[in-house]
């Protein structure tokens, strides 16, 4: 089986940065990253959300869905939700743009922009947020499990890799992002910046490296028998992983982090797919609560096990994207949401 790197040809360059990858390094089993061709330069990962105290439905996604159908809409998009520590519902469509100037045009020629800013949304009785990053293609990087099922940013690549050497290893996802090869991509730690807005609707800036990590998990191809051992085994301490980000992440520099789950985009039913969505103040905090903190490692010696008792024919399959975004590149804003919603905790 050959083996490739996980950063793309046209992405490398000498590297300042020293690599983790131990020498003669062998993965105890393969996987793969999207690829994308050198004209994709930045591309655009967009949470459109909605807020309410009760469970909401998939029609109150519809001034951003129907939106989405019209020229220069997203090249992908899924729906999902969760409830936060308050109890309030969330209901999210992430989607993705190859272009940032599609991406303007859209939000300008589909009538958003003008929405989005009418002071009729600040009376409405529900909250609303979107949560934007720009990343060029050198800021983010992905790792799939499995090539079925392709998932979330992946949908806008041209392909996917042979099997990839960087992964497996801590300090795997620093060696896979083509930015890390010259940037030690230090963010800014602290105090939150200063939030800004009138009445209801509040505007949170960018903040240089802020690490965004989208990390998923599909059982809907599993047997009986894995399914029962993903449930029982592996979703309860994964919850509880998310729930310590959401709740307490704070204290380790992980600001926002929610555990999805997945819908059907015609239906609104739900999927047997769930994904964590969280930003990390930059991916040495992201780095440090996967290699060291508790809730993490109960995490991976449970999927070890997993993997181990399954003898390691598993159809379970995981994905994940993770992206270093400069200051310039986010857009946070916040309609009638309560303070504890996604970067308004700071």
């Amino acid at each position: 089986m050959s083996i490739e790197s996980a950063i793309p040809k046209h992405l490398v360059c000498p590297r300042l940065e020293a690599a983790s990858t131990p020498r003669n390094y062998q993965a105890p089993f393969p996987a793969w990253t999207a690829r994308f061709t050198p004209l994709v330069e930045r591309v655009v990962m967009a949470c459109f959300g909605v807020q309410a105290p009760g469970p909401l439905e998939l029609e109150s996604l519809a001034p951003y869905i129907e939106r989405f159908a019209l020229v220069d809409g997203p090249l992908y998009w899924d729906p999902a939700q969760c409830q936060d520590a308050t109890g309030a519902h969330n209901l999210v469509a992430i989607a993705y743009w190859a272009d940032v100037a599609a991406f303007e045009r859209w939000r300008s020629n589909s009538g958003f922009d003008q929405w989005w800013q009418s002071p009729e949304r600040e009376t409405e009785a529900i909250g609303r947020f979107v949560e934007i990053v720009t990343p060029g293609q050198e800021w983010f990087e992905t790792l799939f499990s499995s090539l079925n099922g392709v998932e979330g940013i992946a949908h806008l690549a041209s392909g996917m890799s042979g099997v990839v050497r960087e992964h497996g290893y801590w300090g795997s996802a620093r060696d896979r992002l083509p930015r890390a090869q010259v940037d030690k991509l230090v963010g800014a730690r602290g105090d939150a910046p200063q939030k800004t807005g009138t009445g209801a609707r509040v505007r949170v800036p960018g903040r240089q490296n802020l690490c965004l990590i989208r990390s998923g998990q599909d059982w809907s191809a599993t047997s009986q028998q894995e399914r029962e051992l993903y449930l029982s085994d592996i979703q309860p301490v994964l919850r509880a992983g998310m729930d310590f980000l959401r709740d307490e992440g704070r204290s380790i520099g992980c600001s926002s982090c929610r555990l999805m789950q997945v819908l059907d985009a015609c239906t609104g039913a739900p999927l047997e797919k769930s994904f964590g969505l969280a930003h990390f103040d930059d991916l040495a905090q992201l780095e440090t609560w996967a290699r060291s903190h508790p809730t993490h490692l109960a995490i991976f010696g449970r999927f070890t096990r997993y993997t181990q008792a399954l003898d390691f024919q598993i159809a379970l399959r995981l994905y994940h994207e993770v992206a270093v975004i400069p200051a310039n590149a986010q857009w946070f804003e916040y309609i009638n949401c309560h303070g504890r919603t996604g970067l308004l905790r700071g």
